[in-house]
Formats: C-alpha cells, sequence, structure tokens
C-alpha cells in the first residue's frame, strides 16, 4: 500500500521543506534555500494536496522529454496542482536535487476575492503533469517577477492591504499563465494537429465498431484516454484548433454519420438512434433536428 502525505494546510508542505511560515494561507519555498534534509529521506510515495499548488521546475544541465519528444524550451516548466489532486513520486535519481520554487495557496485565501469567482476558469488546474507549461527565458522572468512581489507582501507585517495585494498578483500570475498556454497551443501546432488527426480517427472507427451499441455515446473524456491526455487539456487543444468543444465536435461527427444511415430506407430512426449509441430514440431526434434543422424522418423525406 502506498504511503500518501496529506498536505492539508500550507504549513504542513512548509514543516516538510524545513522552511519558515509567514503566512497561514499562501507561501513561496525558494528550493535554493532548502537544506538537504527537506527533500531527501522521505519515507512517502506521494502527496495529496488540499490546496492549490504551482511548481516551477528549472532544467538542470538536461534536456527533459514531453511525451516522449525534447522540451520546445528548458529554461523551466510550471505543473499546476489543484485541492484534492494527489502526486506521485517515482524515477528520480538517488542525488536529485529540485532547482525552482513552489507556490502555495489555500482556497480559503480567496474568500471573498474576484479570483475566488474565476478560478475555475484556470483549466490547467486540472491538466495532468506531463502536459505541463513549458515556459521561454523571458516568460520566465515575468514568472519570477511576480514570485517576487507576491513574496515581498509576505515579508511585510501583514494589513489590510495584504490579502489583496497578494491575491492581486497571484490572479495576475494565473492569468500569465492562460496567455504563455496560448502560446505553447500555437508553438505545439504540429503535435496538436496529429493528436486532432488521431482523435478524427478514432471517431470513426467507434462508429464504424460495435462499441456505440455496447458503450453507448462516445465521450470526450473516452477520447482524451486513447490519446493520453487529461479531459480538459484534450478539451482545450480541439478548442484552439477548432473553434469549437471537443463535445461539439463529437456531435458533428455523429450527426454526419447519422445522415449517412438515415440514407438507408431499411432502417427505423429508432434502429439508427441505437446503433449510433443513444438510450433514447427520441434524444437522436432532438439532436439531429437542433444541428440539421429538420427531424430524422424530415430529413430522409427531403433526400428522397
Amino acid at each position: 500500500m502506498k504511503n500518501i502525505l496529506e498536505i492539508k494546510t500550507i504549513a504542513d508542505y512548509f514543516k516538510l521543506r524545513n522552511c519558515e511560515v509567514l503566512h497561514p494561507l499562501v507561501g513561496i519555498v525558494d528550493f535554493d534555500n532548502v537544506s538537504k534534509s527537506g527533500y531527501t529521506n522521505m519515507p512517502y510515495d506521494g502527496f495529496h494536496y488540499s490546496c492549490y499548488a504551482i511548481f516551477l521546475k528549472d532544467a538542470v544541465g538536461c534536456k527533459l522529454m514531453y511525451g516522449g519528444n525534447a522540451y520546445d524550451y528548458d529554461e523551466g516548466t510550471l505543473v499546476f496542482m489543484a485541492p484534492n489532486q494527489t502526486i506521485e513520486f517515482g524515477g528520480f535519481a538517488p542525488d536529485y536535487v529540485p532547482k525552482g520554487y513552489a507556490l502555495l495557496f489555500h482556497p480559503d485565501l480567496l474568500l471573498g476575492t474576484n479570483l475566488a469567482k474565476k478560478i475555475q476558469e484556470f483549466n490547467f488546474f486540472t491538466y495532468s503533469s506531463n502536459e505541463a507549461l513549458h515556459l521561454s527565458a523571458k516568460e520566465r522572468k515575468v514568472i519570477l517577477s511576480l514570485l517576487e512581489k507576491i513574496q515581498f507582501e509576505l515579508e511585510q507585517p501583514i494589513d489590510k492591504h495584504s490579502k489583496k495585494l497578494i491575491v492581486t498578483n497571484i490572479e495576475l500570475f494565473l492569468d500569465y499563465c492562460l496567455r504563455f498556454y496560448d502560446r505553447q497551443f500555437i508553438t505545439r501546432e504540429v503535435v496538436n494537429k496529429g493528436a486532432l488527426e488521431k482523435f478524427d480517427t478514432l471517431l470513426r472507427d467507434y462508429f464504424l465498431s460495435d462499441k456505440p451499441k455496447t458503450n453507448g455515446l462516445p465521450s470526450v473524456g473516452y477520447f482524451a484516454g486513447q490519446l493520453h491526455l487529461s479531459s480538459n487539456y484534450f478539451g482545450d487543444l480541439v478548442k484552439k484548433q477548432t473553434g469549437i468543444s471537443a463535445q461539439e465536435y463529437i456531435q458533428i461527427k455523429l450527426i454526419d454519420v447519422g445522415k449517412e444511415k438515415i440514407f438507408d430506407p431499411n432502417k427505423s430512426v429508432s434502429e439508427i438512434a441505437y446503433e449510433l449509441g443513444f438510450k433514447y430514440p427520441q434524444h437522436f431526434s432532438r439532436l439531429f433536428k437542433q444541428k440539421v434543422g429538420h427531424s430524422p424522418k424530415e430529413f430522409r423525406a427531403s433526400i428522397n
């Protein structure tokens, strides 16, 4: 059984790293200032977080790998963790020394702020670790400048301005990460197009098989799993490449297949619906009319 440490508070993580807690709800760890005892000989297989955690990992003298390919940038990468996520360890060399920074903040820090309403918009908190944000040298400088501003506030006596300034800088940090991810989707266009082509092939094969009858309608999560991507990363990738959501993309393909099947006058609309994976034929008819402007029966009559 794996030994997973619960990181329930900022203090839990800082105690583990032998660092001083300056604020109960937010903190930054500079791994250059962590003594060796703060990251070696830990009897844990991973951490389970009850707070948000962002890690800036610096590549030191090596080219990191991403999905079997080398990173485009080796100045640093950002990995994001949301509350109730677990990260497991493995594959580290015995003399591995982490480089970079960790920014942790508890959800309670956001109470009553604009960021509390906005935090769910940052899908990258639910990306897999192999879908990290790879920073250029200029982007890394922006991130470090914001960490410096947050750290400056943490070192000041807490007053009525502290929370607003800290949260505002965290929000700005996340907004820049959103911009940098948009850039990454563009710079990885060739890789992303390859994933989209595989998605098309998987969709076609799904409807040519018996899977709709046995498994039902295909889901975004199913295809993300087939491509070894997290659902949110896959959804954002499809949206950036096509301008529509992955769910809409699936529905368009589904309607195209449905149109082909309607050409067969020997099949009832109900049979077609079940072949496509619908539990109830009326759900197919409703979606078809929504997308095509006619019911399946009306469409069949028009083509005949």
